[in-house]
């Protein structure tokens, strides 16, 4: 009679216990760090397991714990910059590389942004949230905080509550970036600015008007916004280049409707650093290579993906959540 041909079975507790000659108990410790186990032993099972290709039974550590090990980037993934989700889930992973954390990207349609958050919520598919594309009152932000859900925002709110957050000063963005239209001699600026309901739209506002008063120039006035589709960008520029009053810059807060922009000038016979200029968010490495000419004001959505990551673990250890608040300015 033929041997039965034997299988590989998936590396447990107990096969790692069995190669280190340890107990079980105490590798189940020293792989959740507890440091009522030496520092050696840990690092020793640590190893064991990685060699063995261990992977925790997520299902039954859920069942033991309650917890899921999962954080959930809540994102609509049409985003206006180019790699933007790419930089977030990157700069998200870099931290939770050292923690038991596992990134889930759940995306979502514009009109309905409360329903991912309570399917998540609902179901307990996480142990934290990041969500993004902030409204001045949030009501994710109030649903999750009633619900005990650990989260944090990519951009502030104002709830009047305190939760973790990491944002972009988009207010010294639009100054920073009018200034550097009135260097170059520009008077008449139109503002392709961020959409309409949020947060961070009244910031751009409220920097640009400052910089425009400031600075003695014109803004040039239209309905246009950074989600207004592509096409759309490129007939305004046509509609606008022949009138006596056409802009001369303009401020972007989006790399893709910069493109659609200049795309659009370019084909009426303007140049960009001649006839016009344009400021930007340069969020990817891609700009400079589309149209040198452009200006560009550096956002670092790695280092947002950072930021959040460490607020939504700091949310989740019961933190201060003050010191989960993080504001870069450019």
């Amino acid at each position: 009679m033929a041997k039965k041909e034997e299988t590989t079975s998936r590396p447990t507790l107990r096969s790692l216990a069995e190669i280190t000659g340890l107990g079980v108990s105490t590798v189940s410790q020293a792989l959740r760090d507890n440091p009522e186990i030496a520092e050696e032993t840990r690092r020793r099972v640590k190893l064991a397991a990685q060699q063995a290709g261990y992977r925790p039974d997520r299902a039954g550590v859920r069942l033991r714990t309650g917890k899921t090990n999962v954080i959930t980037l809540i994102l609509n993934t049409d985003g206006t910059s180019m790699g933007l989700v790419e930089q977030l889930v990157y700069g998200i992973s870099e931290v939770l590389a050292g923690t038991p954390y596992h990134l889930v990207v759940t995306p979502y349609e514009l009109n309905d942004p409360m329903a991912p958050v309570r399917y998540v919520v609902e179901n307990r598919l996480a142990d934290g949230v990041i969500i993004s594309r902030t409204r001045p009152d949030d009501q994710r932000v109030r649903y999750l905080l009633d619900n005990h859900m650990p989260f944090a925002t990519h951009g502030r709110t104002n709830c009047g509550i305190e939760h973790a957050y990491h944002d972009y000063d988009n207010e010294v963005y639009a100054k920073l970036a009018v200034d550097k239209l009135a260097a170059r001699g520009r008077k008449f600026i139109a503002h392709l600015r961020p959409p309409p309901g949020l947060f961070y739209q009244e910031h751009a506002i409220l920097g640009f008007a400052k910089a425009i008063h400031a600075n003695g120039l014109s803004e040039f006035p239209h309905d246009l916004h950074i989600d207004t589709g592509y096409d759309e960008v490129r007939n305004f520029t046509r509609s606008i280049i022949e009138r006596n009053d056409a802009p001369d810059g303009y401020v972007s807060h989006s790399e893709l409707s910069t493109m659609a922009l200049v795309s659009g000038l370019e084909e009426m016979g303007q140049t960009v650093g001649k006839d016009f200029d344009v400021v930007t968010k340069q969020c990817s490495p891609f700009m400079p290579w589309f149209r040198p000419a452009i200006m560009m004001i550096n956002e670092d959505h790695k280092f947002a993906g950072r930021e959040l990551a460490k607020a939504v673990l700091g949310a989740i250890e019961g933190r201060d959540v003050k010191s989960l608040q993080s504001l870069v300015t450019p």
